[in-house]
């Protein structure tokens, strides 16, 4: 399988998370790229990577109306979740599923980025949320109710155009 390379078509304007992004990409292709005695450590590498990288991302959609059951956040948990057992099957000697896990990952990250993470900075550009300084300039466009489900237009506005690919 071709390992997944960074794009500028993954940029979303927002320098942290642009930045968390590629730096996701870099560490997924260390894993695919590596040899059977490197694999795990750069597993691991990639799991804590992930662990703080979707962290990040939570405590924003907590902070600007995104509510802590909505699916972009169960996504990442689920992921987070099966990479784990990755870990631990990768432990027990069986590398192979590691290596589909990293394949799989290269599969799912562009559509979660171009979708779901697309519609997230779109909301946090639409309450002025600063991803360095944790500043809303905009708190009066906060979503009165939070942000829940899977439904596109809750996470951005119809025209928007990943908003087919976050209902999704």
């Amino acid at each position: 399988m071709a390992v997944l390379q960074w794009s500028e078509a993954f940029a979303l304007g927002m320098p942290v998370m642009d930045d968390t992004h590629l730096e996701f990409v870099n560490l997924l292709a260390e894993v695919v790229n590596a040899s059977d005695t490197r694999l795990m450590p750069l597993w691991q590498d990639l799991i804590d990577h992930t662990d703080a990288h979707f962290a990040r991302e939570d405590g924003w959609m907590t902070a600007t109306g995104f509510s802590a059951d909505n699916c972009h956040s169960s996504q990442h948990q689920i992921v987070l979740k099966v990479m784990r057992e990755g870990l631990k099957r990768g432990h027990a000697g069986d590398l192979t599923v590691v290596r589909q896990m990293a394949d799989e990952l290269g599969v799912w990250f562009p559509q979660h980025a171009n979708a779901m993470d697309a519609a997230l900075a779109l909301h946090l550009r639409s309450v002025g949320y600063n991803e360095q300084t944790g500043e809303i300039r905009l708190p009066q466009a906060i979503p009165m109710e939070d942000i829940e489900g899977c439904h596109g237009t809750s996470y951005a506005p119809h025209d928007a155009p990943d908003a087919k690919l976050a209902a999704a």
